[in-house]
């Protein structure tokens, strides 16, 4: 059938009659966002007309396509490879990671934090053990001795303390007793101050050589520090002053109180002295001991003489007292749990055998040698312990506060191209060498 015009196709069977239009494009919408580009019909590219160039993708450049030479930033570091955008093309999160730090040593060659300071003095023990610990074994075991010899004639004198208590306070009591008890802690300490003073300045040296990644043996290491000891002497004397002077004065005004009022007022007014000159002195330990802490390496590394090296270490201070004060206590803390689990079972056996010997001579013996023991395995983990820390803060802050990181970074790459590290870096922690001194 036809209406004229040609021959209708015919409806396929089953098909109703009535069918939709063929499909055909879509007309533009004339919906636009304000400010944004005309539409274009559907099936038709789109001509912009005045519109600024779009960045290329991110991708690898292809010889039509260059990366400018001029957004490359004048430095050392290398230039982006294939498959990195350049400066300004760069995604969110997308940036350059710089090298690690420098690290020939027993810490990286950049301002430390307190993981770096307690792990570059756990690697200072680890990588010259036969030096630092075998020096720290002598001086705790000259100090521990007669501390163990004292408790060994008091434990004698304690025989029949279990069948008359009243007799072994009278022998307490006695002169005998008196210097067995406190005349070896006496003579302890002394030898203390002297072998902890040529102990610390040896450690020192010996952390001076371990940044760069040198090892020396104790015999090197004392022969370079002992022409030091005279000064480290002074400093430890000056700070041993300002601690005693105090403690002198209170003993006086302590004195002076007991004689002027009677006994029964006096007690509650000397106890309450005491109480103020302990909250007072307390905040004053600690500010000299955080102040002067850097006196010491100032003397072994850097040769100034006593009252420079504690101006010097007063100076270095200033700016990151309550950080340096932090890390001693944190310090302190540390190496008295770790001494205290070390020497707590020795001296608590010692003391048991002492005790219950009878006041026999061998019991006398072994309880003086558990004691012993129990000081010298303690003494020889706190002393180069405390010494590394106090080193590497040394250096902590010459390197934040004189760039002197710089000054290492640049020596160790020699010494790394030289295949090893020579006794002239030990020159380098002098201040002439540093950015600002």
């Amino acid at each position: 059938m036809s209406d004229g015009h040609g021959r209708t196709p015919e409806t396929p069977p089953g098909w109703s009659a009535e069918q939709p239009p063929p499909y055909s494009a879509p007309q533009a919408s004339p919906w636009t966002a304000p400010g944004s580009p005309p539409q274009a019909p559907y099936g038709q590219p789109y001509e912009p007309q005045g519109e600024a160039p779009q960045p290329p993708p991110y991708g690898p450049p292809g010889p039509q396509q260059p990366y400018p030479q001029s957004g490359y930033p004048q430095s050392g570091y290398p230039q982006p490879g294939p498959g990195h955008p350049p400066p300004g093309h760069q995604p969110p999160g997308y940036g350059y990671m710089p090298p690690p730090a420098l690290r020939p040593g027993i810490i990286p060659l950049r301002p430390l934090g307190l993981g770096d300071i307690l792990d570059g003095t756990i690697k200072l023990i680890r990588s010259n053990p036969k030096a630092v610990l075998g020096l720290s074994a002598v001086a705790a075991l000259l100090s521990a001795v007669p501390l163990a010899v004292g408790q060994a004639i008091l434990f004698g004198s304690m025989g029949n303390m279990l069948e008359d208590p009243e007799s072994a306070s009278a022998s307490l009591n006695s002169f005998y007793g008196l210097i067995a008890q406190y005349g070896g802690m006496i003579v302890s300490y002394v030898i203390q101050f002297v072998v902890v003073t040529v102990l610390t300045g040896v450690l020192t040296r010996i952390l001076g050589r371990a940044v760069f990644g040198g090892n020396i043996t104790a015999a090197e290491a004392w022969h370079l520090s002992k022409g030091r000891l005279p000064a480290l002497f002074g400093v430890i004397g000056l700070m041993a002053v300002m601690m005693i002077v105090p403690l002198a004065v209170l003993v006086l005004v302590v004195a002076a109180l007991a004689m002027s009022v009677n006994s029964a007022d006096g007690a509650g007014l000397i106890l309450g002295v005491v109480v103020l000159f302990l909250l007072a002195f307390v905040p004053y330990y600690l500010f000299i001991t955080t102040r002067f802490a850097f006196a010491a390496p100032a003397v072994v590394l850097e040769g100034r003489g006593p009252i420079d090296a504690m101006r010097r270490s007063w100076h270095l201070v200033t700016g990151d007292f309550w950080r340096v004060l932090g890390i001693l206590l944190l310090t302190s803390l540390l190496v008295g749990v770790v001494s205290g689990v070390l020497s707590v079972p020795f001296s608590f056996g010692g003391t048991l055998i002492g005790m219950l010997g009878g006041g026999s001579p061998g019991s006398a013996v072994v309880a003086a040698a558990f004691i012993a023991v129990g000081g010298t395995l303690s003494a020889m983990f706190s002393y180069p312990f405390q010494a590394g820390v106090s080193g590497l803060l040394y250096a902590d802050r010459r390197m934040r506060g004189e760039a002197f990181d710089l000054v290492l970074q640049t020596a160790a790459i020699e010494q790394q191209r030289q295949g090893w590290v020579h006794a002239s870096a030990d020159e380098l922690w002098h201040p002439s060498n540093s950015a600002r001194s």
